[in-house]
């Protein structure tokens, strides 16, 4: 058989290489037709053709050449050798088409690598590669972004921005991620905040601009009562959302925080920022206050600098795409919205109750909660679960759906380990620092006043009995506490520690 090439390419290193290469480079081909021709996206066929495959194809080619460099030092081993360099003699046929077929066959794999290496950064910067690659990790966070207000906006636009320094950034990170996700090194829930974020004027200003919120905006709640009649109330306040420019006039409101004409730094002691024991208010003329919470134990000449932030968007804004609902919550606005009939007894108490246990699995705690409710109303209540048995039915599938989207057992993933910062009722939120405690030297202190960030303008109590002030009112609880909602936080009752 007449060899094209020189002898020395004919060795069983070379020749691995090449049979390597070859078929990397045939399935290339064949799924880039597949991917071209097909009408849904495949995350892992993506993955396979632009990125694992053509590695392989690059680990045949090095096969290629770390075999003819070996056989030739072995030919000359104990010879001297004239010439450090190959000749490679055009006017030797075999030399020649050795030459021609290597040299077109490396710019074809060029060209085909940069359009691979093209098509491996747009899958990496999909929403299907962040969330369905690694499957059970993400599935919390991925489950929490596609029922978010963010749902249209791709994760690159928050988690990256525009920008190479920041890409290359995030791929630094994700390296050590793929790393935890293969060696099971991650943690059950992922922590936050997330460290590597960037800075919100680099992704939420892009469509957001505090300085254009000013005024109030009306905000409707409905609640229920975990007793037998599931008693129903409603409430209506004015949030005060200004404050974002001082050309506006008036710089009361929640976006007071990011007025550029104040520089909020505080510096928080754990490493979710629920406490913050220092908080410095730098105002526009250069004038500093720090409040300091009388409770706190903080020595603020020795603490971790890491720890001292200035506030932007996302400390009170922490869960803007990744939210997990708080089943009392959750059970209000499914009740309010006729999804779970409220005429059944206890029905959300006994919700909410099945939501919170805790469970192995989801398919175990889907299970229970369709038996656990069954169970209770066949018992207790014999003539309403023969009665109402279709809405019992219906009331338990909405149930597993709030379990289904809001607790992910495998990864320890709820709204109890992600707070939320936005409000104050369940999680600490705005009383991080508005908790009355935040006081200046000069004893001026971080209001915990209702009436500074919103106003209640109505109020239907538990008898259907409404009071209307535009003025404001104050705020009633749904069950007679005896004026203790006055001297209590929100969260004193309603927080449930992780």
């Amino acid at each position: 058989m007449k060899k094209r090439f020189p002898h020395y390419v004919y060795n069983p290193i070379t020749m691995i290489g090449a049979a390597i290469a070859s078929l990397c480079f045939g399935l290339i081909i064949f799924l880039f037709v597949l991917d071209f021709f097909s009408t849904e996206e495949n995350t892992y066929m993506g993955i396979l053709t632009y990125i694992i495959i053509p590695s392989i194809l690059i680990i045949g080619l090095l096969l290629i050449a770390y075999g003819i460099i070996r056989e030739r030092k072995r030919e000359r081993q104990g010879k001297i050798r004239e010439q450090r360099l190959p000749v490679i003699d055009l006017n030797d046929p075999k030399k020649r088409a050795m030459f021609v077929t290597f040299s077109v066959g490396t710019i074809v794999l060029m060209l085909f690598s940069a359009f691979g290496s093209f098509k491996a950064y747009e899958y990496t910067e999909t929403d299907e590669f962040c969330g369905t690659v690694c499957h059970s990790v993400m599935e919390p966070e991925y489950t929490a972004y596609l029922d978010s207000p963010h749902s249209r906006v791709g994760c690159v636009g928050c988690h990256i921005g525009s920008g190479t320094s920041w890409y290359v950034k995030s791929k630094f990170s994700g390296a050590y991620q793929v790393y935890s996700v293969l060696f099971n090194k991650y943690s059950r829930p992922i922590p936050t905040p997330v460290h590597a974020l960037r800075p919100a004027e680099g992704t939420c200003e892009q469509c957001h601009t505090p300085s254009h919120f000013f005024n109030e905006k009306k905000v409707d709640y409905t609640y229920y009562l975990s007793d037998e009649q599931n008693t129903k109330s409603n409430l209506s306040m004015l949030m005060k959302i200004g404050g974002g420019k001082s050309e506006l006039g008036s710089i009361e409101g929640i976006h007071w925080h990011v007025n550029p004409d104040n520089i909020i730094s505080y510096v928080h002691s754990d490493e979710r920022r629920l406490e913050i024991p220092w908080v410095k208010v730098t105002s526009k003329d250069g004038k500093e206050t720090i409040f300091r919470d009388k409770r706190a134990k903080f020595d603020e000449k020795n603490f971790n600098k890491d720890n001292l932030r200035t506030m932007d968007c996302i400390d009170c804004h922490n869960r803007p795409s990744h939210i997990y609902h708080q089943p009392d919550k959750m059970m209000n606005e499914m009740l309010s919205k006729n999804r779970i009939d409220e005429s059944i007894p206890y029905i959300k108490s006994i919700s909410v109750e099945v939501l919170e246990d805790k469970y192995e699995t989801k398919q175990q705690a889907l299970e229970s909660i369709q038996q656990r409710i069954e169970d209770f109303y066949s018992s207790n209540y014999p003539e309403v679960y023969a009665s109402k048995k279709g809405a019992i039915q219906s009331s338990i599938e909405v149930v597993k759906k709030i379990y289904a989207r809001n607790y992910f057992p495998y990864m320890n993933a709820n709204w109890k380990h992600f707070p939320n910062n936005i409000s104050h009722v369940y999680t600490p939120g705005c009383f991080r620092c508005h908790d009355g405690n935040h006081v200046s030297d000069d004893g001026k202190v971080i209001s915990n006043d209702c009436n500074s960030c919103h106003k209640i303008i109505s109020q239907t109590d538990n008898s259907g009995n409404i009071r209307i002030d535009l003025n404001g009112l104050s705020f009633q609880h749904p069950v007679d506490l005896d004026k203790a909602e006055k001297l209590q936080l929100c969260t004193d009752c309603h927080w449930k520690k992780d």
